[in-house]
């Protein structure tokens, strides 16, 4: 399969003084996966396989509970075609 993007917002339910840390954690986890990706202000994009990606995206609710949330809402965007899609296509024009 080619590649796709998937951009992630997790919104855990923790004091609203650990929303950042908590979330700080899940983006140091994408990091760590080796995947292309951008955070952005309200969310991170992700590029990859599906797979991979819905496999971060099931990973980052575990980490906000193990930081102590209580509950966590995701809010989870697929950009698919069968021959790929990169951030580069939809956001190039716009970088310098």
């Amino acid at each position: 399969m080619a590649g796709i993007n998937v951009s992630l917002q997790v919104i855990p339910r923790v004091k609203e003084e650990n929303v950042y840390e908590v979330v700080d954690r899940v983006i140091e986890y994408i990091d760590s996966c080796g995947v292309n990706y951008e955070v952005g202000p309200m969310e991170t994009t992700m590029e990859g396989e599906l797979d991979e990606l819905l496999d971060i995206v099931k990973k980052a609710q575990e980490i906000c509970v193990n930081e102590g949330a209580t509950r966590v809402m995701s809010v989870v965007k697929i950009d698919y075609k069968p021959e790929g899609v990169t951030m580069n296509e939809k956001v190039g024009k716009y970088r310098g």
